[in-house]
């Protein structure tokens, strides 16, 4: 691995880490994200808001082992369910965890979000959902690592969402488009009864071209 592309990696965490709070994705010194560098993930540090994390700052952890190769500050708590996820599924080059409001609401009052339109069918596809489990423990990790083979996006019950993409950006689009979905759902339920789309309409969108386009756009190296 060349220093170039960890200090890559450590670029463009920094730039979604700021992205990510200033669509208030999160507050405060919630949310944790990571990225892999060759057989390292780069990840946030502990007790930081994620606008304060500087390049130099992310941690670096072994994948492989677990083993924690910076001291200067601590990995984030959530360190073993990016660790598991990675594990678990080789082809996720990136996780972003975040605490969105609209998503957290939604967990609250149901166990669904349906298909609704077409950039959540092209970009995220189903979403799936964790029953709570006490943060930051191998419990918690566990059981996103039991999901992110099949799932990009996990709504975490009273807690938020996690995202995995080939890259940062991916990830990171994939986080937005869900906390949209799940505002727009929420008003929706309020308003009356949604009309969401069929699986025949999921499954023409997901065929279109022009969307196999923009995913592949998101999925190319910044």
């Amino acid at each position: 691995m060349t220093q170039s592309l960890e200090q890559q990696v450590r670029e463009e965490l920094t730039l979604y880490a700021r992205k990510i709070v200033a669509k208030g994705l999160v507050v405060g010194p919630g949310g944790n994200i990571s990225a892999k560098a060759g057989d390292l993930m780069l990840l946030s540090p502990s007790g930081f808001a994620l606008e304060d994390i500087e390049p130099h700052q992310w941690i670096r952890v072994e994948i492989g082992s677990g083993k924690v190769l910076d001291t200067e500050f601590r990995p984030s708590s959530e360190v073993l369910m990016h660790l598991y996820a990675y594990r678990e599924n080789p082809d996720i080059q990136a996780i972003v965890h975040t605490h969105p409001a609209y998503c957290i609401a939604l967990t609250l009052v149901s166990q669904e979000l349906p298909m609704l339109f077409p950039d959540q069918a092209a970009l995220v596809g189903e979403v799936t959902f964790v029953p709570y489990v006490l943060p930051t423990t191998d419990l918690l990790a566990d059981a996103v690592a039991a999901k992110v083979g099949q799932y990009n996006s996990i709504l975490l019950e009273n807690h938020g969402l996690v995202t995995t993409g080939k890259n940062l950006r991916e990830a990171y689009y994939r986080t937005e488009v869900v906390e949209e979905s799940a505002k727009i759902y929420l008003a929706a339920k309020a308003a009356g009864t949604p009309k969401v789309l069929t699986d025949a309409e999921y499954k023409e969108i997901q065929s279109l071209e022009s969307e196999a386009y923009r995913v592949q756009l998101l999925q190319k190296l910044q």
